[in-house]
C-alpha cells in the first residue's frame, strides 16, 4: 500500500501596526492518502559470457528473443516491454599480479510493466523458464499517481490552513487568510518492499 504525504509550510499574515514588519504566522500541514497499487513493473534480463563478443551478443539476443515472445503468449504486449539497460562489459582475471582478458560479459536488462498486477508471479516465471537469469526487482505502483498526490497536496494545504485559523482563533488576532509564502516538501512516498534475486 502506497502512502503520499506531501508536507506544506505556510507563511501567513496577521494583522499589524507595522506595514513594514508585518506579524507572520508559520504552520505546517500534512496530507496522508493510501492506496492500493495496481500495476507492477518488473526489471529482469539475460546475461551471458564468451570469450568472443558476437558470440555473447547472439546468445543473448536469442534468450531475449525467446523470452519476449513467451511474455507475448500470455498477454504481455510489446508496448509494455522495454529495454531497460544494456551493457558490454571485458572480463579479466588477475594471476601473480598481471591482468589475463577472460572474454565478454552482455547483460540485457527488460522493463515489463504488468497492468493486471495479479500476474505479476506468471510474468516472472515465464521469463525464467525462456531463459532469464537475472531478476532486478519488482516494483509496485499506482497508474495515477499524479493524481493522487495532488489529492494528498489538497489535504496538506487545507490542514495547514485550519492549524492557522485554530492559532489565530486563540491568540485573538485577525488572519489575513491569503498566504504570504507557501513552501512544499515531500516527505516521501511508502511502498511495498520490492523483491530482489537473491
Amino acid at each position: 500500500m502506497y502512502y503520499y504525504q506531501p508536507f506544506v509550510r505556510n507563511s501567513v499574515q496577521t494583522g499589524s501596526h507595522s506595514r513594514s514588519k508585518p506579524n507572520i504566522l508559520r504552520v505546517s500541514g500534512e496530507g496522508k492518502l493510501a492506496v492500493q497499487p495496481d500495476q507492477a513493473n518488473i526489471k529482469l534480463g539475460v546475461l551471458t559470457e564468451d570469450q568472443e563478443l558476437q558470440k555473447a551478443q547472439e546468445q543473448n539476443a536469442g534468450a531475449i528473443s525467446s523470452i519476449k515472445k513467451a511474455l507475448n503468449d500470455i498477454g504481455i504486449t510489446e508496448k509494455q516491454i522495454q529495454t531497460s539497460d544494456f551493457n558490454i562489459f571485458p572480463q579479466y582475471d588477475f594471476v601473480d599480479g598481471k591482468q589475463i582478458f577472460r572474454g565478454y560479459r552482455v547483460e540485457h536488462i527488460l522493463g515489463i510493466t504488468v497492468d493486471e498486477i495479479e500476474n505479476t508471479g506468471l510474468v516472472v516465471d515465464t521469463a525464467v523458464d525462456n531463459g532469464a537469469n537475472i531478476v532486478r526487482g519488482i516494483h509496485f505502483e499506482a497508474e495515477n499517481q499524479s493524481e493522487l498526490y495532488q489529492q494528498a497536496l489538497i489535504q496538506a494545504v487545507m490542514d495547514a490552513c485550519k492549524k492557522a485559523e485554530t492559532i489565530a482563533s486563540a491568540l485573538r488576532v485577525h488572519l489575513i487568510s491569503t498566504p504570504v509564502s507557501i513552501a512544499e516538501r515531500t516527505l516521501g512516498i511508502e511502498q511495498p518492499v520490492s523483491y530482489q534475486s537473491s
